[in-house]
């Protein structure tokens, strides 16, 4: 699939059907990830990959019920637990890149798992504290977001997007 129609096309599935996702499939959306840049390139990700479904209760044990997540989480055969290491990483102008360098992989996740036509759904309303406990997520990592990933069971719709004459400005700010 070309990179921009994987730009054009990739939307957060919250539907997903019953089918396994393949092995294969998974560790090149892993690979993807961990190809992501990263600051000073000390690639401060991880990523706890859950397919057994007692380790996915105690995930969704951490959602609240009216959490629209935690439904695609059940039905999704696969939740990925994305995490950082701040100390693997650095803060400069007070902001802490351990959290752009995540983001950037979680990202590359998402987008390679679009190309093989999986889904995915960034969700970050999580208590962090009881996440880790649940799910013995070291206490040095930080959690930046988990997604469930699986076959779509749903035609998203289209989002609206701004016109770049709205967002981006040549050699002047107006």
């Amino acid at each position: 699939m070309d990179i921009f129609q994987v730009f054009r096309d990739r939307r957060s599935i919250r539907k997903y059907k019953d089918s396994p996702v393949e092995q294969e499939k998974i560790e090149q959306i892993l690979d993807a990830a961990r190809l992501a840049p990263s600051w000073k390139n000390l690639q401060c990700w991880r990523f706890l990959v859950l397919t057994e479904p007692v380790k996915k209760e105690a995930l969704l044990s951490v959602f609240t019920d009216d959490n629209p997540g935690k439904k695609a989480i059940a039905q999704a055969p696969v939740a990925v637990v994305i995490c950082g290491n701040p100390a693997e990483s650095d803060m400069s102008h007070d902001i802490d890149y351990y959290v752009a360098d995540v983001a950037i992989a979680f990202e590359h996740l998402c987008l390679a798992a679009h190309a093989l036509g999986l889904g995915t759904c960034w969700m970050g309303l999580f208590d962090e504290a009881t996440l880790k406990h649940k799910l013995d997520i070291p206490d040095n990592l930080r959690v930046v977001g988990i997604t469930p990933l699986g076959y779509p069971d749903q035609e998203p719709k289209p989002r609206p997007r701004k016109d770049l004459n709205e967002i981006v400005f040549f050699n002047t700010w107006h």
